[in-house]
């Protein structure tokens, strides 16, 4: 037999302490993904299957399975971004002195960068989509060994072969605020903004999975108790196969919430926004950013319009949907002033919802690439990069001041008048689909920012009780690092890079 164990780390936060919550907002959606994946046995090998998430996961227990005890184990660590990567590389250290043979680590980070000096160290890494690659590491972790590196000259297929989802178990689910899971009907972003790493993971190609392989899954959701339902392809109005999913759902009844995004292009697709609506979409996020055209342009998010976000606001309102408007402040040529007045349009456009980050050179990213060679990135820690504190030099604003203004923005916006009157809303749509956004999310990032935590944190009831000082040994004794240095980005392939310049699309 082998055993499987599944993981989505968390991260550090401050004082190193290993982030955990009572309740979690949002439950990873791969970690689901790559468990339904997993078949329960391979080549007359049984395989035993445990998928931890560890920002819910509030005692230690789960650790033992990372623990030899004579049973062949392997221990994949999934959806890994470089906030989570630290501590990635020390759940697999951990494994390994414990006798684990097999550890993989893959995700954002793995795949967009350069983990060479990381390898041939027990420790293997991901570097493609696991369609591609998880029946190899299944089958090499019962042969006995695994390859140092997975998926190098190919990151994703032309077309994905993707399982029917199976949800979480009800106590598992029982961990979130709602439950909730996430189900990928396409994949891919035919943008460049230089901030984000998507096409780097997923490529610019629209690649989409079989809308029954997608209603299989939402049948699965309803019948296993799951409330909401979030459709996590970046841009769910550039999904070719949309209208007829969604028609699909309609006509079944399926009523189950679901949440989408969406870029900006939505606010010329009123169609669409009515059949999400009819649907049961009862959210719609979409990364305006800006307000600036330069300050778009300069970061090559040229699909987005200012002039159309309020457009958007209108089709979601008219329509009954929840907009969600995410926001970045920190561009570089941001000044506190244009911060002020991005937040003042903001509130004259009225959006229900609105998430704010500092802008945040990810490790992968061309923007990245860009603030490490000319010297303007600060933080050497990676468990900082998460877009809620400042890790680089900004030409105008100090750390300090870009962080009071990300709490000023949330104060201001959730203002005692905005909740009242998304409350008076609210009285229009039913169901616990608005009633979080509506009411919930105003009044949590209200105490969120009073007890200064950014409200995306990640859930309710904090609980600590590791830090990063708890595996500082073993990091050192597999990895011979007290911290793990900025990466270079990791090249795409020839592959992967003509794929991705044949993408052509209509701004």
């Amino acid at each position: 037999m082998l055993r499987v164990v599944i993981v989505k780390p968390s991260k550090y936060g401050t004082n190193g302490q290993v982030e955990r919550f009572r309740r979690g907002f949002m439950p990873n959606s791969t970690v689901p993904y790559i468990r339904s994946m997993t078949p329960p046995s391979i080549d007359g090998v049984d395989i035993e299957t445990y998928a931890i998430d560890e920002y819910v996961q509030t005692d230690l227990g789960y650790l033992e399975l990372l623990r030899n005890r004579n049973e062949p184990t392997l221990l994949a660590l999934v959806g890994v971004q470089s906030h989570q990567f630290q501590r990635a590389l020390d759940l697999a250290a951990f494994a390994r002195t414990n006798g684990v043979r097999h550890c993989v680590i893959g995700g954002p980070h793995p795949m967009t960068c350069d983990t060479t000096v990381l390898q041939n160290r027990g420790i293997s890494f991901a570097l493609a989509e696991a369609e591609m690659i998880w029946f190899d590491i299944l089958r090499d972790a019962i042969a006995g060994e695994l390859r140092p590196v997975y998926g190098r000259d190919q990151r994703w297929a032309s077309e994905i072969s993707a399982p029917v989802v199976i949800p979480p178990s009800k106590r598992d689910l029982r961990r979130y605020i709602v439950s909730m899971l996430g189900i990928y009907p396409a994949r891919g972003c035919p943008f460049t903004c230089n901030f984000c790493s998507v096409i780097k993971i997923a490529g610019r190609q629209i690649r989409t999975q079989s809308i029954s392989t997608t209603l299989e899954s939402l049948r699965n959701a309803k019948a296993a108790g799951v409330r909401l339902v979030m459709f996590t392809s970046d841009n769910f109005n550039k999904y070719a196969e949309a209208k007829e999913l969604l028609q699909q759902m309609i006509a079944e009844d399926v009523r189950i919430p679901f949440f989408v995004q969406c870029d900006t292009q939505i606010a010329r697709q009123e169609e669409l926004v009515s059949l999400l609506a009819k649907a049961g979409c009862y959210e719609m996020f979409v990364g305006v950013e800006s307000f600036v055209r330069k300050t778009l342009l300069s970061a090559h998010k040229t699909q987005n319009h200012p002039s159309s976000y309020g457009e958007i606001v209108r089709l979601c309102r008219k329509h009954g949907i929840v907009c969600h408007f995410s926001n970045i402040i920190g561009f570089p040529d941001d000044t506190t002033q244009t911060i002020r007045e991005h937040l003042h349009v903001l509130r004259e456009l009225r959006p229900d919802v609105s998430s704010f980050y500092i802008l945040c050179p990810i490790p992968g990213t061309e923007q990245y690439d860009d603030f490490l060679e000319a010297g303007y990135i600060t933080e050497p820690n990676l468990d900082r990069f998460d877009g809620t504190v400042t890790t680089w030099r900004h030409p105008e604003l100090s750390a300090r001041e870009l962080q009071e203004l990300l709490f000023f923005c949330y104060r201001e916006f959730y203002s005692c008048a905005h909740i009242i009157g998304t409350a008076v809303r609210s009285l229009r749509y039913k169901g616990v689909g608005q009633v979080l956004p509506y009411i919930g999310h105003p009044i949590f990032s209200r105490i969120s920012v009073a007890m200064r935590m950014h409200p995306m944190s990640g859930g309710l009831g904090r609980v600590h009780v590791d830090t990063a000082a708890d595996y500082r040994d073993v990091r050192r004794s597999v990895f011979g690092l007290e911290q793990i240095p900025l990466p270079k980005s990791l090249a795409l392939s020839k592959t992967d890079a003509e794929l991705n310049a044949r993408v052509k699309i209509a701004i």
